[in-house]
């Protein structure tokens, strides 16, 4: 993970490496992008036990929850699916309670994700990653009349 984000801030003259929270907000402050080393974050304060229901996914979220920041999930697929969106009958979930959420046995995000979404108080919208025009169209509040699924906290 770490060598990724180090090979992205290579590539984007617009982004800057930051190891802390407090970096990041002053990376963005600049107007610049900031690229977490969140490695560097998760062994100072060790936020999950060690799980393979601990992603990326749940790693955004603790990030987003400390940032105060929308949260979107990249994903490979349009969003959450009724099964397996590669079986027939698989359909899109619009928009989902998060508490309906933890129901499921498996989707397109971690299975720690709901919880944390609830413990954080936070939203979530899952998106196809390989889009970029709709991960930015949400970042940017824009038109969204793509697919993806909205994570809602009943929380609220």
């Amino acid at each position: 993970m770490d060598i990724l984000a180090k090979l992205l801030n290579d590539k984007l003259a617009f982004a800057e490496i930051s190891y802390t929270i407090e970096e990041a907000k002053s990376i963005s402050d600049s107007n610049k992008i900031p690229i977490m080393i969140c490695s560097e974050i998760l062994k100072e304060n060790e936020p999950f036990a060690h799980s393979w229901d601990v992603t990326s996914d749940s790693i955004a979220a603790y990030i987003a929850s400390l940032l105060d920041a929308k949260l979107l999930i990249a994903t490979d697929v349009n969003g959450i699916y009724t099964k397996d969106p590669s079986l027939s009958g698989a359909e899109l979930i619009k928009e989902i309670d998060v508490n309906e959420l933890l129901t499921f046995e498996e989707s397109s995000i971690d299975l720690m994700l709901p919880s944390l979404l609830i413990e954080y108080g936070l939203d979530c919208y899952v998106v196809n990653g390989e889009y970029p025009k709709r991960v930015l169209s949400i970042i940017n509040n824009e038109d969204c009349s793509f697919e993806y699924t909205f994570i809602r906290n009943g929380n609220d």
